[in-house]
């Protein structure tokens, strides 16, 4: 099982604090932001500690090709109203990549972008027009397109949305998809049945296109576009379907990421990574931090 969670990097340890950290959980991947997600402020990638962090991945038995990192939440590709916002979003994300390909990560997380009152359909020749210009045909890192769970105007909520974006790309070879366990849910999609969604993701993308997993329970009900994380077993998913989800064969090769709440200021992610290894639910998880 390749799992991990999202974890820090800051301080004097940069990236090899985040791989201490990961280790910590017992966690055999993890994700990261390259800087803030908040805001472009970014350190040069020579004062990230990269070789470092890198040997001790090799120690440990990491494998840098599946760890993840995470774009900044504030790219908004999808943004037509507002040409500096875009323009903004297009020369982050560019940054982004460049810096992903520096640091010798593969995968990048990307929340595809909302349409902000402009409409679904110009929203999403907006995302495809952003991508093309900040992607190009020898970077080394692919994007994995983020399911959200519709929020707002949130688009990438179904998966007819996100074929469209890879398909009218002009790198469709350097895209895929990050499936998230709470935001299909909260899109309005039966996850307890994951094979099937996994037929639909193969009919209408690609399997092979699957590059991160993010495994959360989600505080509300199926279709409900809220996009609340919870811990795993304690939320409306439920922990056999989570279970289910991370020890499905058919994605034994993709990193699976926790980014459930921290309890009372708590990271929970080593227990939760223990509960999945073992196909146990703790329900005295919460109380362990109280």
């Amino acid at each position: 099982m390749i799992i991990g969670s999202h974890v820090s990097m800051g301080g004097k340890e940069m990236l090899l604090g985040s791989v201490k950290e990961a280790l910590s959980y017992n966690a055999n991947t993890f994700m990261f932001y390259t800087g803030a997600p908040q805001n472009t402020r970014r350190k040069p990638v020579s004062e990230l500690r990269v070789e470092e962090a890198k040997e001790l991945m090799k120690e440990k038995g990491i494998d840098m090709d599946k760890v993840v990192v995470h774009a900044p939440y504030i790219i908004n590709l999808g943004n037509t109203i507002k040409p500096e916002t875009r323009e903004l979003a297009v020369s982050f994300l560019r940054q982004e990549i460049e810096r992903c390909d520096e640091i010798g990560a593969s995968r990048l997380v990307l929340h595809p972008g909302a349409h902000v009152k402009a409409g679904d359909e110009a929203g999403l020749d907006a995302i495809v027009s952003g991508l093309n210009e900040a992607m190009k045909p020898d970077q080394k890192v692919h994007i994995a397109l983020e399911t959200m769970a519709g929020k707002g105007t949130e688009l990438g909520r179904t998966f007819d949305q996100l074929a469209y974006i890879i398909d009218h790309c002009d790198y469709p070879e350097l895209l895929g998809l990050c499936l998230d366990t709470c935001h299909l849910n909260d899109a309005g999609y039966d996850i307890s049945d994951f094979d099937a969604i996994l037929d639909e993701v193969d009919e209408k993308i690609g399997l092979d296109k699957v590059l991160v997993v993010h495994v959360n329970d989600s505080k509300n009900p199926q279709g409900s576009h809220k996009d609340r994380h919870e811990n795993i077993g304690f939320g409306t998913i439920g922990f056999d379907t989570l279970d289910s989800i991370v020890s499905n064969e058919r994605l034994k090769d993709v990193p699976k990421i926790l980014e459930t709440p921290y309890i009372e200021k708590n990271a929970p992610y080593k227990e939760e990574i223990e509960m999945l290894k073992k196909h146990e639910f703790n329900p005295g998880l919460k109380e362990m931090f109280e």
